[in-house]
């Protein structure tokens, strides 16, 4: 069988929200290894460019994924409302999902009708495509700890298969306390790349993506790799910490078990 045509998937803008990773232009610093990496929580966020009726009903998931869409258009100068999206999410929201669910214990069954509303798993996308006026494609995937990767190879499809600019928002909030020991995230993150088949005036960096069933690349810097394991959203890291750093390297995201993702990344 021959091989699939590896194209180039180019990194246009960079948006990133975790602790201590405040926006990319003062994470890029950290990740780059020219500042240390400190755990300093981040401050409640209003997306800024959601109505405010939207604004209030968004719940927190939706909030974590516009931190990181809106610092990815802060530093871009492209039109978002031209930009089909991919919003990827291991669980997207929980606690809307447990609120559900005890208030659907209860003998009246009085469900909020906006946690049903936000109860969706493509709620953050749903939001977007308000926010930016955005009436191409919008896409929602969920891959467990993989669903960076996942997110990433349904862009570069769009990208390549259809022919769009892509906004790629990789996102995941703590669970609460019932669920935290079935699923235990330890911070609330998200991740946004901007995806062209052309470079533009800010690129960062040339991807050249194709799968591998090597294991996946930890971080050398152990803060660094433990805030990459507590949120599936910064599986993400070590593919902004190559573009911090410039230059070229290889690097495997996980995906799925036996087939993960492998990154050829290169300065732009």
């Amino acid at each position: 069988m021959k091989a699939p045509e590896v194209k180039d998937l180019y990194v246009n803008a960079v948006g990133l929200a975790a602790p201590g990773l405040h926006g990319w232009a003062q994470a890029r610093q950290i990740l780059s290894g020219a500042q240390p990496w400190a755990a300093l929580p981040e401050a409640p966020y209003a997306p800024q460019l959601l109505p405010p009726n939207e604004r209030r009903r968004a719940p927190a998931g939706v909030r974590q994924a516009f931190r990181a869409a809106e610092d990815a258009q802060s530093a871009c100068a492209m039109d978002f409302s031209q930009l089909a999206a991919v919003f990827a999410s291991s669980d997207s929201d929980l606690t809307v999902m447990d609120r559900i669910n005890c208030a659907l214990s209860e003998p009246v069954r009085a469900v909020s009708p906006t946690d049903f509303h936000n109860s969706v798993h493509n709620a953050a996308s749903g939001y977007w495509s308000i926010a930016a006026s955005c009436r191409l494609p919008t896409t929602a995937v969920g891959g467990y700890d993989g669903s960076f990767a996942m997110g990433l190879l349904e862009a570069a499809a769009l990208v390549h298969g259809d022919g769009f600019g892509v906004l790629l928002v990789a996102f995941d909030v703590p669970p609460p306390p019932l669920l935290r020991a079935s699923r235990p995230l330890s911070c609330a993150a998200s991740i946004a790349l901007v995806l062209g088949d052309a470079p533009g005036p800010g690129t960062l960096a040339l991807l050249r993506l194709s799968l591998a069933d090597e294991a996946e690349s930890l971080l050398s810097d152990a803060a660094l790799e433990n805030l990459r394991q507590g949120n599936p959203a910064l599986r993400g890291l070590p593919l902004l910490c190559a573009i911090a750093r410039g230059g070229s390297t290889r690097l495997v995201l996980p995906h799925v078990p036996g087939c993960n993702v492998m990154l050829e990344v290169a300065a732009a």
